[in-house]
């Protein structure tokens, strides 16, 4: 979920240009108002670097300094492309082109082939796969499905950086790359594609980018036309420019110095693709009177959050972290970061399903939590899990939403009643949008109550949900928007696949990642050999392995789960540890200051905790493995080893203790604004009904009672265990 779609889907348009500048705060304004000259934006994680741009950009127009015709964003996917119209079209700034490199680009290379080069031009392919196999075939060179992905990565590389086939060997060499096939072969096989193309008469994407700069270095009256055209440039992700998108850049710029771009050199996980901080980090070298301004202020994450992504960065090395930002949180505390190791990968699997089990029962939301991987390969193993607990969920980067059938027979369904509803007896009770929509995806299998189970049928029904919603947000934001209005802001999402909300867990690959966000984020198999990756064996490429993590991290909101497995299949020998990146920032891990931790229940690692009379209260700590106080099993549910018990054991809790415990959690959350688990879970409120502790040291042994906890709740919690009664003295109060 991004952050635009966490706030206001359909915010109310600024009526002024002072107006745009509301509610950015100090550094975000500086960067709003320097519309002037070479400006470099170094931006955290979190800080609202897209927030800043675009307002830079309305605040231009609505001012009019900028004419809306002559700037040019560019950012590096359909998606940021299309949040970006979006905000700018929310901030009465319309007009402005914001694309991405390849498809800037494109338009360009379509308007001037016929001039510069004459005729018609060469069909774009989508996938280049097919032809590089066709290569392959052509040299007798056999590829598996591996190979074949990966010698079409070293292609691509190849061309972002401009190295031609007979230059590949010494190239890769010098950018230390681990080529997947002989170098010689690569170089063949690189060779035999262009081949193939030309003879096909076709191009790939990245030969959109070369054959327009071509275009503008050979063509000087071109280029003139290009640079009169835009004179305002905007590059978001700068860290990721590769060289040969810095060199149509420089060719749209010219002499000219009108140029804002806006990066983290810590979020530089790219480079495989040919991507580097290198540009973002020698901005002021090339551009010596730019303006500079960071971005710090972290309204993502929670404090304990960004000190993790913090303590990451800190151990850091090399050029990048030179040049790291140290993120201040300016949202309220959270919970810490919770460290779990399990004995194999399905266990860790199973565990983290039946966490998001608890959460999603306790009131989250499915779309608000999300598993983060390191290769895609990991993906099944929690398909299986969430599946087997009954937890719907969405793959990122499998089929696009406004490609699924029942998306495309819905948006048939609307474009036809908005053409010819007043004939559609469907729409005769529908007094306004969200009902009219709601009529007509009735009719193709929505209704107002999901289906049970987490199938293809759910899965159809969250797809139509998801539009339901969506035109609710939107009538909500403009009065008197029709159906027709709803249909072309659809048009406009799919051509930006800038989807609507699905209520699923989203589970990713940390680089898919980037540039989202959750309230809760599992990361999982954070172990040796995973993270860093085995094939990662440069200081280098160590540290991007380091950076993905911080990535990873920060895409939670407020509550992060890391884990790892200690075999990767059952009964396999222990061998994987943590990452190393962790030492020093997970309790117990060496390096971790003032902490005496051992390994608890289920592999949570706890620590020692302080009261509030400030004294230390050891938390629950156990080197053997959890079992039932009442027939001894050995526990392994999360939610039992918090009761300390199974859950068909006989209870002697306390009810009576336990309802007056409920109540006062209700209140509690009303006064906090939050949901009721946020206090205390419902098992965690058992296992105090059945313990009924006396003091700060026995509370404080009852899982799922923290030292922030222990500190605002304690009182509170001890003074109902002693039968007082709290709602008198509040009253009094």
């Amino acid at each position: 979920m991004t952050a635009a779609t966490h706030s206001s889907l359909f915010p109310q348009t600024p009526g002024s240009a002072d107006a745009v500048l509301e509610g950015l705060d100090p550094e975000q304004r500086e960067v709003a108002t320097a519309l002037h000259g070479p400006v470099c934006v170094l931006a955290g994680a979190g800080t609202g670097k897209t927030r800043a741009i675009t307002h830079r950009i309305a605040y231009g127009v609505r001012a009019g300094i900028l004419q809306p015709s002559t700037v040019l964003a560019v950012t590096f996917t359909n998606r940021a492309a299309g949040e970006m119209r979006g905000r700018l079209r929310q901030l009465g700034a319309a007009g402005v082109q914001a694309r991405t490199f390849h498809s800037a680009a494109l338009r360009q290379l379509q308007y001037f082939w016929p001039k510069a080069v004459g005729g018609s031009m060469p069909r774009l392919v989508d996938r280049k796969i097919q032809l590089v196999a066709d290569a392959a075939a052509a040299c007798r060179i056999r590829l598996d499905r591996g190979e074949l992905r990966d010698v079409t990565g070293e292609i691509e590389w190849c061309k972002v950086t401009q190295t031609v086939p007979a230059d590949y060997a010494f190239a890769a060499a010098k950018a230390g790359r681990e080529a997947p096939r002989a170098v010689a072969e690569i170089a063949q096989l690189y060779s035999a594609y262009e081949d193939l193309k030309r003879a096909r008469g076709v191009i790939d994407f990245e030969d959109v980018l070369l054959l327009t700069v071509a275009v503008l270095q050979d063509r000087h009256d071109i280029a003139e036309q290009v640079r009169s055209q835009y004179q305002h440039f905007v590059v978001d992700e700068y860290q990721d420019v590769s060289p040969l998108q810095q060199r149509l850049l420089d060719l749209w710029l010219g002499e000219r110095d009108n140029l804002c771009v806006v990066g983290d050199a810590s979020q530089t996980i790219y480079s495989f693709t040919g991507a580097t901080p290198d540009h973002l980090l020698d901005f002021r070298t090339r551009h010596p009177g730019a303006t500079v301004v960071k971005l710090v202020r972290d309204y993502r994450s929670t404090p304990q959050v960004v000190h993790l992504a913090n303590g990451l960065l800190a151990q850091a090395r090399g050029r990048a972290a030179d040049h790291r930002l140290e993120l201040v949180s300016q949202r309220a505390a959270g919970p810490e970061p919770v460290y779990t190791d399990y004995t194999d990968e399905p266990a860790e699997a199973e565990g983290a399903a039946r966490r998001i089990r608890e959460l999603i029962d306790a009131g989250c939301r499915a779309s608000e939590i999300a598993i983060l991987f390191r290769t895609n390969s990991q993906s099944e193993t929690y398909e299986q899990a969430l599946a087997d607990a009954g937890v719907p969920y969405q793959l990122r980067g499998a089929e696009r939403f406004f490609d699924r059938p029942e998306v495309r027979k819905a948006g048939v369904a609307l474009r036809g009643a908005a053409r010819f509803g007043g004939n559609d007896a469907l729409l005769d009770d529908a007094v306004d949008l969200p009902s009219q929509v709601r009529a007509v995806l009735s009719g193709e299998g929505w209704t107002t109550q999901p289906p049970a189970g987490s199938g293809a049928v759910r899965e159809r029904w969250e797809s139509l949900a998801a539009l339901v919603n969506l035109a609710q947000d939107f009538a909500a934001s403009r009065t008197g928007a029709t159906l027709s209005d709803l249909v072309a802001e659809l048009d406009e999402r799919a051509s930006a696949q800038h989807a609507p909300t699905v209520e699923g867990v989203t589970l990713a690959s940390l680089h898919s990642a980037k540039g989202l966000e959750w309230d809760v984020v599992f990361l999982v198999g954070v172990a040796e050999g995973m993270m860093p990756i085995t094939y990662a064996k440069t200081d280098e490429q160590i540290e991007e392995e380091r950076r993905l993590l911080y990535v990873g991290v920060t895409r939670a909101r407020e509550r992060l789960y890391v884990s790892w497995a200690l075999s990767r299949s059952p009964g396999g020998r222990p061998s994987r540890r943590p990452s190393r990146f962790l030492d020093g920032l997970r309790p117990g891990s060496a390096g971790t200051a003032g902490r005496s931790a051992t390994a608890g229940p289920g592999g949570v690692e706890r620590g020692f905790t302080t009261s509030r009379a400030g004294t230390a209260v050891p938390r629950r700590t156990q080197r053997t493995p959890a079992r039932c106080r009442v027939c001894g099993r050995t526990l392994t549910d999360a939610g039992e080893m918090k009761l300390m018990r199974c859950e068909d054991c006989p209870s002697d809790m306390d009810e009576g203790l336990y309802e007056r415990l409920r109540e006062w959690r209700a209140v509690q959350a009303q006064r906090s604004g939050q949901p009721a688990f946020c206090v205390f879970t419902d098992k965690t409120l058992m296992a105090i009904a059945e313990a009924v502790p006396d003091d700060d040291g026995e509370l404080a042994r009852i899982p799922g009672v923290g030292t922030r906890k222990l500190n605002r709740y304690g009182g509170d919690v001890l003074a109902i265990c002693a039968g007082q009664d709290l709602a008198g003295e509040e009253d009094e109060d």
